[in-house]
């Protein structure tokens, strides 16, 4: 249904999706019928975009479809200062993020800023903003799997477990189907929430979700716990990774003896705090060796671990493999990928 009136201004904002190899379809899908739904509504283009990749070539997703570009970063550079200029750059990123690390990119997303264009990332695009240097003392989001190596790797970046997050003119969200709520907040800075509204229905969306609202399930849905002082401890261990806390510690912050504790443990979760501690410290740094190049020694101290070799002892216990195999089989994996794709 037409809902313009004379009373709406005709107002337009023109978007680059700049296209990283691999980059995750799902929000970028998310994002673009969200706007087009929009478009709809309004009965007049609002909302026009083009695709852009560096070299102007077609960009294959994580899911192996690949997007024709309109546009190549030397186009785009030109636009700038042209009848073309857009309001609104996103990149768009998935698996591997890190691995592209382009500074002609980085200059023009720089240029870009610096020009009063608002810039922002879907999914993992925020480490490519951070690699610009956009996200120094910025609030920004990211997927939660990527969260703890970005962290790392960029600790001027105010970086959040958020939806999405908008900091002045700088836009991120974590992915999946938060792009779409974080579309849904730019129409409603431009049109207001009865089009939000009218999206929404079209959408079959409830609901427009807080930026701040949680990317993971909350822990008593991902355990499948329900004791609540045994989901406090676990919130508490997960809080203090790199510096872990001792049972003694950890039973004075939960009211509880030493022994209580272990006991609760053994019921919920099967094993032991200590034991139950050092495993998502493993998951953390399972994630760092997988998705940063942090060196083998630094992941381990971020992990709270004293040495390198304490730390590929009991990497090995659990996975049945060192650290440094897991890094080889990662990149095993993103060289057989990307062969796959080229076939």
């Amino acid at each position: 249904m037409d809902i313009s009136s004379k009373a709406l201004p005709p107002k337009k904002r023109s978007i680059v999706f700049f296209l990283v190899p691999n980059f995750t379809m799902l929000p970028f899908s998310a994002a673009v019928e969200t706007l087009r739904i929009a478009n709809r509504m309004l009965g007049y283009s609002a909302y026009t975009w083009r695709l852009c990749s560096a070299d102007g070539q077609k960009v294959y997703s994580s899911s192996g479809i690949a997007l024709e570009a309109n546009s190549s970063l030397a186009d785009e550079r030109r636009n700038l200062s042209g009848e073309n200029r857009p309001d609104m750059v996103l990149v768009c990123s998935g698996v591997y993020v890190e691995e592209h690390n382009n500074k002609s990119v980085n200059a023009w997303l720089r240029e870009t800023y610096n020009r009063g264009i608002a810039v922002g990332s879907l999914c993992t695009g925020a480490h490519v903003l951070a690699q610009a240097g956009l996200l120094n003392g910025k609030r920004c989001a990211i997927h939660w799997e990527n969260l703890p190596g970005f962290a790392e790797a960029f600790p001027q970046a105010e970086v959040y477990a958020d939806l999405y997050e908008v900091d002045g003119n700088i836009y991120t969200c974590a992915g999946g189907t938060a792009s779409l709520d974080m579309m849904l907040n730019l129409i409603g800075q431009d049109f207001g929430e009865n089009l939000v509204n009218r999206v929404c229905e079209q959408q079959l969306t409830d609901r427009v979700r807080n930026p701040h609202d949680r990317q993971r399930l909350p822990l008593r849905a991902r355990l499948g716990v329900q004791n609540s002082k045994v989901l406090s401890i676990i919130e508490l261990m997960e809080n203090n990774l790199s510096e872990p806390l001792s049972l003694v510690e950890i039973a004075e912050d939960a009211g509880l003896s030493r022994r209580q504790i272990e006991r609760l443990f053994r019921q919920e979760m099967g094993r032991s705090p200590a034991r139950y501690y050092l495993e998502i410290r493993l998951d953390r740094a399972r994630h760092l060796l997988v998705q940063s190049s942090m060196p083998v020694v630094e992941v381990a101290v971020a992990c709270g671990f004293v040495s390198a070799s304490h730390f590929s002892k009991c990497y090995r216990e659990v996975y049945n493999r060192s650290p440094q195999q897991e890094r080889a089989e990662r990149k095993l994996t993103m060289s057989t990928s990307r062969l796959g794709v080229a076939a």
